[in-house]
């Protein structure tokens, strides 16, 4: 890795063999993402193995925009601010001007041919920006409005690449971001509190008698099992609630989206599994898991059948149906 350093701060730019000069730059560009989403096994990188082709290099531009971003949020060391800052500047280098960093590179070009406005990027570093400070939220609406920027866009910015910018449907689209950001503060709450963030409600811990000792000590119990069944009823009623986007998708990437769905789904099971237990170790979906998620769900397509079983959107256990 090189450095981008206009100040003393610097953002590490993949080092990337072909001359910058070189008329094959731009698609090494484009490779340099697609080798990072690869490098990162969640389920951003796994629903691209059914995307179509022309597509896959676009898909890959955004994510090693969202990955970065969300690297620079959370674990850069230095000034973090400082460092979206620059972030910043290279996304509006993207439309003014001559980006420097190979990945803006890329992410100019779709930007330039799918005409993807600045304000979903921009949202996703804001959001990263208010991370900085300890995050709390008092009322669901709260952690509604941060979803706004640290979901939401990625939604937007892949309903550009399927040609499509309609209000209606972004907002339909929100409500599957939105669920899978969820799902994700539920996979890492007791992550995210040793980093100053408890994206839960905190009306939800007062509902069920919850505090976050019991979340920095690791301290389970039925209070705790009853919250978790709360967030978990009401995400999955998001993911029912935003699966009719489909119907408004072409068919060769409504495979796609059904993939991320059913991955958040299945962690929300997941959690089910555990009795509700997040705090003694993160849930999450092993390789063979995903995998069987993906030939079931590619299955299913080439029979023309329903991409998500309705099984999938219920709760695996019987009190919670």
């Amino acid at each position: 890795m090189t450095e981008l350093a206009p100040s003393s701060a610097y953002l590490k730019i993949p080092d990337i063999e072909v001359d910058p000069d070189s008329p094959d730059y731009l698609e090494a560009t484009f490779a340099s993402c697609a080798e990072l989403a690869r490098s990162h096994y969640e389920n951003f990188s796994i629903a691209s193995c059914l995307l179509p082709k022309h597509l896959k290099p676009h898909f890959y531009a955004i994510y090693a925009f969202a990955r970065g971003v969300d690297d620079l949020g959370d674990e850069a060391v230095g000034d973090r601010l400082a460092l979206l800052d620059l972030w910043d500047q290279e996304l509006t280098s993207c439309y003014n001007g001559k980006p420097s960093h190979p990945h803006f590179i890329a992410l100019a070009k779709t930007i330039r041919l799918f005409d993807i406005p600045p304000l979903p990027f921009k949202r996703l570093i804001e959001a990263n920006r208010r991370d900085q400070k300890p995050v709390r939220f008092g009322t669901f609406a709260e952690m509604l409005e941060y979803c706004t920027y640290s979901a939401n866009p990625v939604g937007h910015m892949l309903l550009y690449l399927a040609g499509i910018n309609d209000e209606q449907l972004q907002i339909i689209s929100d409500k599957t971001c939105t669920a899978l950001q969820v799902t994700n503060f539920l996979q890492d709450i007791r992550r995210d509190y040793h980093i100053g963030r408890v994206y839960v409600p905190l009306e939800d811990f007062e509902r069920f008698g919850v505090s976050e000792h019991q979340i920095r000590y690791g301290n389970f119990d039925a209070n705790f099992r009853s919250l978790m069944a709360f967030e978990i009823s009401r995400t999955r009623q998001m993911f029912v609630d935003g699966y009719q986007l489909i119907e408004h998708l072409d068919r060769s990437i409504r495979t796609d989206f059904a993939l991320f769905v059913r991955g958040g789904l299945s962690i929300l099971q997941t959690i089910e599994n555990r009795n509700y237990d997040v705090l003694s170790s993160r849930p999450v979906l092993s390789k063979f898991e995903k995998t069987k998620i993906l030939i079931a769900t590619w299955v299913r397509s080439r029979l023309r059948t329903d991409l998500i079983p309705s099984s999938a959107f219920k709760s695996i256990l019987k009190n919670n149906r």
